[in-house]
């Protein structure tokens, strides 16, 4: 059954203005995850607006939004094959066990000044 649906869009030059502000995305990003998105070079805005918006989406799915849940408990990966998964910690495990689901679904889009998330929870009982 789903739980809940988000989406939400980015404009990837928020990222590249954030980038220039020291210690802000290690505010709202995993270390693992901005470890990934640093190694990729010239697409580093791209995937680290699609990441956040991941998160905000995340929010919207679970119908409450994002209070009380710290971004980087929230973090977006990539499988081998390139399917972005994501990993809840901390307060967003918490908030997704709160809502009943148990799985969560995530699609990202990017295109030179926008990038797209959609995150979809399901609960499988």
């Amino acid at each position: 059954m789903i739980i809940g649906i988000g989406v939400d869009v980015v404009h990837v030059h928020r990222l590249e203005r954030w980038r220039t502000i020291p210690g802000l995305l290690d505010r709202y990003f995993h270390p693992d995850e901005l470890s990934a998105a640093l190694s990729k070079g010239g697409g580093v805005d791209l995937s680290l607006a699609a990441r956040f918006a991941a998160k905000e989406a995340f929010g919207k799915a679970l119908g409450r939004g994002l209070s009380g849940i710290v971004l980087k408990d929230i973090m977006v990966v990539n499988r081998h094959n390139g399917k972005p998964e994501i990993a809840l910690f901390g307060t967003a495990l918490q908030a997704l066990n709160q809502s009943g689901a148990d799985k969560v679904h995530i699609s990202l889009t990017h295109e030179r000044d926008n990038a797209i998330a959609m995150v979809v929870l399901e609960s499988s009982g």
